[in-house]
């Protein structure tokens, strides 16, 4: 990474923070709404759309998006499941945000993505999606067994791993849709 792509990186915005979370939240509580019969565990669902904005907001946003999700995840954590343990929720706020964080990384270096993301392809977001779902999975996974959560065990990691795939995959289809859709409302052939 170039040094003037490395300081905008480094930037953090409060705006972009603030908007991330509450984004997020939002689409966690509408998923929650919508998909609470498919609910495998506490915290682990078959199909989980946020996983695909959490991509979504750190491919864009870096470091900033993964702030803001650890935000929010840390707060509807404690609005939720655990009580008052605070270390367990602490945990699950930080791996949701820093997990897609950390494949942004990966998939950034290793697949030599552009820094304005200029050159993302079906391949390349696929690898994304699937190297982000193993990640989060793995380590709420293992952070659930440390932490004595209920939700941690092979078959809820079988669970959270389909769950954010497919989450992801769907996410990713509503946007191109909506793209299209954007594109023959206005007569173009790209996005401004």
């Amino acid at each position: 990474m170039s040094q003037a792509n490395y300081s905008k990186e480094s930037i953090l915005s409060a705006k972009t923070i603030i908007a991330c979370a509450l984004v997020y939240s939002l689409l966690f509580y509408a998923n929650d709404w919508l998909t609470s019969f498919l609910e495998a565990a506490p915290g682990v669902n078959w199909i989980y759309l946020p996983a695909g904005l959490r991509l979504f907001l750190v491919l864009i946003f870096g470091l900033s998006g993964a702030i803001g999700i650890a935000i929010a995840s840390t707060l509807i954590t404690f609005g939720r499941d655990l009580g008052d343990d605070m270390i367990s929720i602490l945990g699950i706020g930080l791996i949701s945000g820093f997990s897609p964080y950390l494949a942004r990384l990966i998939v950034i270096d290793n697949l030599k993505i552009n820094p304005d993301l200029s050159n993302l392809n079906i391949q390349i977001i696929a690898i994304s999606v699937l190297v982000f779902a193993l990640l989060s999975t793995g380590l709420h996974q293992v952070w659930f067994v440390i932490m004595g959560i209920p939700s941690g065990s092979l078959s809820n990691a079988i669970a959270m791993l389909i769950g954010d795939v497919l989450g992801a995959l769907l996410f990713i289809s509503i946007c191109k849709f909506g793209i299209d859709l954007y594109k023959k409302f206005v007569k173009r052939e790209s996005l401004p």
